[in-house]
């Protein structure tokens, strides 16, 4: 079973908690909470890989989704592996360089690095994150607070501006070992959204002093950091979209193998049904070593 930090106060919508809890399922009918010393046990002396979903998910949904994607990563017995859930549903995504829009996941990354600025990950060997969509602000907020150094940061289909880099989580940045980032020019969510909420979409071209794409459409804006290590770009035939990252439900898929890296634009895309999801396990897995 997944275990998983909850910062939902309600199973939809609704609030964040006033604490973390320490759960485990693998589905939200064997949904329980999970005693917080033995998680501390669990993962003293091992590497913790921290993954979180993005907006419009419920609690269902993120169980659902990151305990799937748990079973198509391959960690080695050295890893563990922890969901995150926040009430992303809380937001309606319409233009997410208004204020409003960040403002649950930013809280929802400040409480995280609270629960783990104390002893509950300070026996782990070291501490990863990785994202999908709304959520990378979430792990970016709770790197820029945190004191220990992040070894591995893994933002997918990133809803957030492509420059959030290199401005405003300049100091996350500076406390993680190594940044891999997947974008895909065909994400259909992020190109509604960006950039300016895409009021003024037919307007703006690249270039102009008001644009900003999503990080997870084009990758991030140059100057790129240097612990941020290439290439991002999904091939534009693959039709990479927004929800093929983390998936809730569908037949199952079998894993594949790493190493995987990604290929130049044009090359095939694997043929099993529902690959996209073990591909990006895949791509965590390889990156996260």
């Amino acid at each position: 079973m997944t275990r998983f930090l909850d910062l939902r106060a309600t199973a939809v919508g609704g609030n964040l908690a006033a604490s973390v809890a320490v759960n485990q399922g693998s589905d939200i009918a064997n949904y329980r909470s999970l005693d917080l010393a033995r998680l501390v046990d669990d993962i003293r002396g091992r590497h913790v890989l921290i993954a979180t979903h993005g907006f419009n998910m419920d609690r269902a949904a993120g169980i659902a989704c990151l305990s799937n994607w748990e079973g198509l990563l391959r960690l080695d017995r050295a890893s563990v592996f922890l969901g995150l859930l926040w009430p992303g549903d809380s937001i309606w995504l319409h233009g997410l360089d208004y204020p409003e829009e960040p403002r649950v996941a930013d809280e929802a990354g400040e409480r995280l690095a609270s629960f783990l600025k104390n002893a509950n990950c300070g026996g782990a060997a070291s501490v990863s994150f990785a994202s999908h969509s709304l959520g990378a602000r979430v792990v970016l907020t709770a790197i820029s607070q945190m004191r220990r150094p992040v070894r591995r940061l893994i933002l997918m289909a990133g809803a957030i501006d492509d420059d959030c880099l290199d401005i405003e989580f300049r100091a996350a940045v500076a406390n993680v070992g190594q940044i891999s980032v997947l974008a895909s020019r065909q994400d259909e969510v992020l190109s509604m959204a960006f950039p300016v909420g895409n009021f003024l979409g037919g307007i703006l071209t690249q270039g102009h002093p008001w644009w900003r794409a999503a990080l997870g459409q084009c990758g991030p804006a140059r100057p790129w950091p240097v612990n941020f290590q290439e290439p991002c770009q999904l091939p534009d035939n693959w039709n990479f979209g927004h929800g093929d990252y983390l998936k809730i439900d569908g037949p199952p898929v079998p894993p594949i193998a790493p190493p995987v890296d990604v290929p130049p634009n044009g090359s095939a895309e694997p043929t099993s049904h529902g690959w996209q999801e073990a591909w990006t396990a895949a791509f965590a897995s390889t990156r996260f070593r």
